[in-house]
């Protein structure tokens, strides 16, 4: 009788045992996978479509939104300039003529003396009047480079306009012997003041020493310099 009893005995322990067992294998085993692998693989689509679909279109909005408001407003500016820039048309304000509303040329003429022709023509589109009777004219920056002024010739004011032109006369050299400086460009401007001078290249590279010019006139036999 005692034997049947640690038999059974024996056999419950046994069973507690390996229910225990399996209770910790259970309780240690991997984790649920839609807590782990399944829940991860799943995050990425799910960041990347709330990336795609709720970020990117409200950042989008915001520039594409401004971008209208700003091209509008350059509209608006630019048609407050109305034609003028577009056509380039000044024809009939009466202005004086800038250094950049002509056109210049610069030739060589041997008759009746040696002289540079210096003709001045407006642009296309523009009127203009010729206020300042005498051209500003100089070679290099050195104030020795200036041309003076000799007072002949000149109408004033002149009016430049469509092929109308203008005229005056630069003698480069105005002293004997070999002294001066070589240069193959004049600055011309309509006025020492204007702050647009053109720099014209000569038809060759002259030795320039005290230099003279005259007045503009649209007669070209005014404007041959000579020293007075």
């Amino acid at each position: 009788m005692r034997s049947r009893l640690a038999t059974r005995s024996a056999r419950l322990v046994l069973a507690a045992a390996v229910v225990t067992a399996l209770a910790a294998t259970t309780a240690c085993g991997p984790e649920d996978p839609t807590e782990n692998g399944a829940a991860a693989s799943s995050s990425s689509p799910s960041a990347e479509s709330g990336g795609g679909k709720g970020e990117t279109p409200s950042g989008d909005s915001a520039p594409s939104e401004a971008g209208t408001s700003t091209n509008g407003s350059d509209s608006t500016g630019g048609a407050g300039d109305k034609g003028e820039s577009s056509t380039g048309d000044k024809s009939g304000y009466g202005q004086s003529c800038g250094t950049n509303d002509l056109d210049f040329t610069v030739t060589w003429e041997a008759q009746p003396i040696s002289h540079y022709l210096v003709t001045a023509k407006a642009k296309s589109g523009i009127t203009c009047y010729l206020d300042v009777n005498t051209p500003s004219v100089s070679f290099g920056s050195a104030a020795d480079g200036v041309a003076s002024p000799v007072g002949q010739g000149g109408e004033d004011p002149i009016k430049l306009s469509g092929s109308s032109v203008a005229y005056a006369g630069i003698n480069v050299k105005t002293t004997e012997g070999d002294g001066g400086k070589q240069f193959e460009h004049v600055i011309i401007a309509t006025s020492e003041e204007d702050p647009n001078p053109a720099q014209i290249e000569l038809p060759d590279a002259p030795t320039v020493d005290k230099p003279i010019v005259t007045n503009w006139s649209t007669k070209r036999d005014e404007v041959v310099p000579r020293i007075v």
